[in-house]
């Protein structure tokens, strides 16, 4: 039999066969253990994994050393030797310890959820940004996972200066570069932010509102940004097909321009690495002037994904107890549910689903694939940003053409007169344009 030798097996590699095993641990979960063994497939198959075989096991309680129980374990180990997999994908969060004992029992290479997420963002990311956010990301989650040392890890360096002294071991000093490298991308990430930011008060003192597509990874969003837009972002019936943030012109009914961002897709157990790494450009969420919650009502977690959206948009502080943080005091953008796939479903869980968002004022249901729906998703956007618009008197100066023409934008102007140096204008607009308004006079 062949020694399992983690020198080289650092590293995932497409097309390389796989099984896929979870623990469900006892207690109340969220979503199907099949659907959730069924995602992690999905995950594997977004980089070319090839997935032999997926299994989940019963754990009553997590067992410090190997999550599993010792017979699951040896199961595991039997079913990756019958497959012949190079690779045991466990679709749970390993601590180091456990990830190295259960290398050694299998011997074969493992990653657990958070490692295969890290594995997708690394493969998708196009934008420079996306790549120094992932490989922060990566650094972060590897920097805890320096104890499953290699040997060369465990040799000593000599120290520097006259003295010299004991040194340092192998593990010191690659922690130190780590971190060295951390705060070099922490800086870098600090110059894109602060640009992404120029760009944003740019947009904000322009007059159109900014719509942000958020989901689960999957629910269609892009296909729903290229529907609304005529965009060609790529739209695959894969997880995560896009990670970057795309940002396009749209029309809208009454609102002759607006920007409609498709943002990156969620899934459950998102790593707090690519949360904390990702945060500049989710800020685009916390910019919009509304939020679009794409979901896939087609499939049978449909209610735990939407939690799972809800949880990582309160933790941006967008929604939930935080949501009053956001923004920098400001209020957080209201949000409504697009309930997509309508052409997946049959005739009984279509009329079901019409009644139960018919007795919502913040649910439109609609096909991104074939557009049925989408011009009542785009009436009740417009209707939701132009709702509580009420009839203010503006003082303008005659000089100001920009802030005339913002207001011709961004409201209905019902009339204006000329008062010395000033312009009187009558003009209809909603709470969050006037405030957008004053704010970008700086009153």
């Amino acid at each position: 039999m062949a020694v399992f030798n983690r020198d080289s097996a650092d590293e995932v590699s497409r097309g390389a066969r796989a099984i896929v095993v979870r623990a469900d641990v006892h207690g109340p979960e969220r979503r199907d253990s099949d659907a959730r063994l069924e995602e992690a497939r999905g995950l594997a198959l977004a980089i070319g994994i090839d997935v032999r075989a997926a299994q989940a096991f019963r754990v009553r309680d997590r067992k410090p050393a190997t999550l599993f129980g010792s017979g699951q374990v040896d199961q595991i180990a039997t079913l990756a030797r019958a497959e012949e997999a190079e690779l045991v994908i466990v679709d749970n969060a390993l601590s180091p310890v456990q990830q190295s004992n259960l290398e050694k029992a299998t011997e074969t290479k493992v990653i657990d959820r958070t490692g295969l997420i890290l594995e997708i963002f690394g493969e998708r990311a196009a934008t420079n940004e996306g790549r120094l956010q992932v490989e922060l990301a990566h650094l972060d989650y590897q920097a805890g996972r320096l104890v499953r040392s290699w040997t060369h890890l465990e040799r000593q360096r000599g120290g520097f200066g006259f003295l010299g002294g004991p040194g340092e071991t192998q593990i010191e000093a690659d922690r130190r570069m780590i971190r060295d490298r951390m705060a070099k991308i922490r800086r870098e990430l600090d110059q894109v932010t602060k640009t992404r930011g120029l760009h944003r008060a740019r947009r904000q003192r322009a007059p159109w509102p900014v719509i942000a597509l958020v989901g689960y990874t999957n629910a269609g969003k892009s296909t729903l940004f290229n529907r609304m837009t005529g965009a060609d972002v790529m739209a695959e019936n894969l997880l995560f097909a896009t990670l970057d943030p795309t940002m396009r012109q749209i029309a809208l009914p009454g609102l002759d321009k607006a920007i409609l961002s498709d943002t990156v897709g969620f899934v459950s157990d998102l790593p707090t690495q690519l949360i904390a790494a990702f945060r500049a450009t989710l800020e685009e969420v916390l910019s919009a002037d509304l939020i679009v919650h794409v979901r896939d009502i087609a499939h049978p977690d449909s209610d735990a994904q939407r939690d799972d959206v809800i949880d990582v948009l309160s933790e941006l502080g967008v929604a939930g107890e935080g949501a009053l943080e956001a923004g920098d005091g400001n209020e957080p953008p209201p949000i409504i549910e697009a309930w997509n796939k309508l052409d997946l479903l049959d005739d009984d869980a279509v009329a079901l689903a019409r009644e139960a968002a018919a007795r919502r004022d913040d649910v439109v249901i609609l096909s991104a694939l074939t557009g049925e729906g989408v011009d009542s998703l785009q009436r009740t956007i417009s209707a939701r940003l132009t709702s509580g618009a009420q009839i203010h008197q503006l003082r303008v100066p005659l000089a100001d053409g920009a802030a005339m023409a913002w207001l011709h934008e961004h409201g209905e102007v019902i009339g204006s007169r000329a008062q010395g140096d000033d312009m009187l204008v009558d003009v209809r607009l909603s709470d969050s344009a006037l405030a957008r308004f004053v704010k970008r006079r700086g009153n």
